[in-house]
């Protein structure tokens, strides 16, 4: 049973971001998540030749000066360090902290969570399927320029699930979620500009959720964008916190 308790609930969900984010970065390389003096980090496997991909390290609990010796201990080179703030915690100091030790903000994402107990019943303006043909998989993969899913994932038991609205046959939408713990970690809602405001995010979302129910997870979590911060509540997220996104500056 996912713990009900604000603190735990934010640790469980950090480590469903940490380990959920490593499955599509793993694509082309094996990343891995692994705990580090109380910090999470997120990072390429040991490489035999190339360059190795920026870390990201997930610090909660921990102050700037803890956070940062640990990983210049640690680190192989590049890093990121995903600060995160308890939603009702003060941010000033965490902020003063970073800004003291040098690293420059760039960017910060609300992290929410869905108890997958009360989900909405929405009728999408277009056909929404579950990814698991390889024609189809192809052309979501084309339509993002990257891959967003494998052939190992096309069996009805995989771990990722994709799903994708369907406009004439194409892709006008996606998103992914992500088996990790007991829970799930939802990556890449994307609705193509032209089929914006119809309601197709929503519908996505909620057979995403349904979904997720259906396959044993008993939370859902996201890192949203400020525009999609908007979005999920509407479908039954709820925001815990917020990750501040920290490097350390050029010199």
């Amino acid at each position: 049973m996912i713990e009900a308790d604000p603190g735990r609930l934010l640790d469980t969900a950090l480590e469903v971001f940490a380990r959920g984010i490593c499955v599509p970065r793993s694509f082309t390389h094996p990343y891995l998540a692994e705990r580090v003096e109380g910090l999470w980090v997120t990072r390429d496997a040991p490489r035999k030749r190339g360059r190795y991909r920026r870390e990201e390290w997930v610090a909660h609990g921990v102050t700037p000066g803890q956070t940062v010796e640990i990983v210049r201990r640690h680190t192989r080179g590049r890093y990121a360090v995903c600060a995160i703030c308890a939603t009702g915690e003060s941010d000033e100091p965490m902020r003063a902290g970073y800004r003291a030790l040098d690293h420059r903000l760039g960017f910060t994402e609300p992290i929410m969570v869905h108890h997958l107990r009360r989900i909405p019943r929405l009728t999408s303006p277009i056909k929404i399927v579950r990814v698991l043909d390889p024609a189809l998989a192809n052309k979501v993969n084309k339509a993002v320029r990257r891959r967003q899913i494998l052939p190992e994932h096309l069996d009805a038991d995989a771990p990722l699930r994709m799903y994708a609205a369907l406009e004439d046959g194409d892709p006008a939408g996606w998103v992914t979620s992500i088996d990790v713990a007991g829970a799930t970690w939802c990556a890449n809602l994307y609705v193509k500009p032209e089929f914006r405001r119809r309601g197709i995010g929503r519908a996505l979302m909620c057979r995403m959720l349904r979904d997720d129910r259906s396959h044993g997870s008993q939370l859902a979590v996201l890192a949203a964008s400020h525009t999609g911060a908007l979005l999920y509540p509407l479908v039954g997220y709820e925001q815990i916190g917020t990750l501040y996104s920290y490097t350390p500056r050029r010199r």
